[in-house]
């Protein structure tokens, strides 16, 4: 005799699997240093928007972490990314997808 499983396993299983999908990019900064300097020189982060739509990006969210910009983003292929920038000259500095980092700037040791 098999048993089915129940609404309340079935809920339980889709919830965890949900907090575990929204959790995974946050993991994956790994504490990026820019070396961004003073605030005040710092760009709009608005203009970020742009370098990610010539990246062929749909930007998810845009925020300041630590002295970087970071974009969490979806890529023309529907992929998950996790990209920073730093915020005086917009250069893209490495790029992560699922905690893995898939790019990386000539010469960045951040």
């Amino acid at each position: 005799m098999t048993r089915r499983p129940t609404a309340r396993i079935l809920a339980r299983t889709a919830i965890v699997t949900g907090l575990l999908a929204i959790a995974s990019p946050a993991l994956a900064d790994g504490n990026v240093k820019c070396n961004g300097g003073p605030q005040e020189k710092w760009q709009k982060i608005d203009k970020l928007k742009k370098k990610a739509w010539l990246e062929k990006w749909t930007v998810q969210k845009l925020q300041v972490q630590g002295d970087c910009f970071e974009v969490y983003a979806r890529t023309d292929s529907g992929q998950a990314i996790e990209a920073f920038f730093h915020p005086v000259t917009l250069q893209k500095l490495v790029v992560f997808r699922r905690g893995q980092e898939i790019w990386r700037a000539k010469g960045f040791t951040g």
